[in-house]
């Protein structure tokens, strides 16, 4: 059973680290390209699917990996703990810091009506992304030895 669980932890966390990797890629630079209005309505688009998806795949690999820091034994067992912290610290950035950062970004109703007092919100959230997609690479990387391991 330890195998399979190994085999959901690593494809999640995979996952994980993938979708935000490519984010900070390539979509972040396109993101930054474009005029603020142009930036307003793609980001609503490109978050349209990934808001409800992302935080199931990383909350279900953090339970996986906490599972397996329970049940296997050996060098696994803090492999599997860290990449559970660490895949709670991508979910803590996320919705502490990228997401009022997405509301903020999607409460503008006209692209082409940007608010006088609105502080555009891509650098700062450029930092978080950067932040939970490190986070989420050395979570790969733990549940990869862990799952070696088992």
């Amino acid at each position: 059973m330890n195998e399979i669980l190994g085999v959901v932890a690593l494809l999640g966390s995979g996952v994980t680290a993938g979708v935000l990797f490519a984010v900070a890629l390539s979509v972040l630079p396109a993101l930054f390209a474009m005029e603020t209005g142009t930036y307003v309505y793609a980001h609503k688009l490109l978050g349209r699917n990934w808001d409800p998806t992302m935080p199931v795949i990383v909350l279900s690999s953090t339970l996986v990996n906490a599972v397996l820091a329970v049940t296997v034994s050996g060098t696994g067992r803090p492999l599997f703990a860290a990449s559970a912290v660490l895949l709670l610290g991508v979910s803590g950035v996320s919705h502490l810091c990228n997401v009022p950062i997405n509301r903020r970004v999607k409460s503008i109703t006209d692209p082409a009506v940007i608010p006088a007092d609105w502080e555009d919100p891509r650098p700062l959230w450029r930092k978080y992304h950067h932040l939970r997609t490190a986070l989420s690479l050395v979570a790969l990387v733990f549940t990869a030895v862990g799952v070696a391991a088992i």
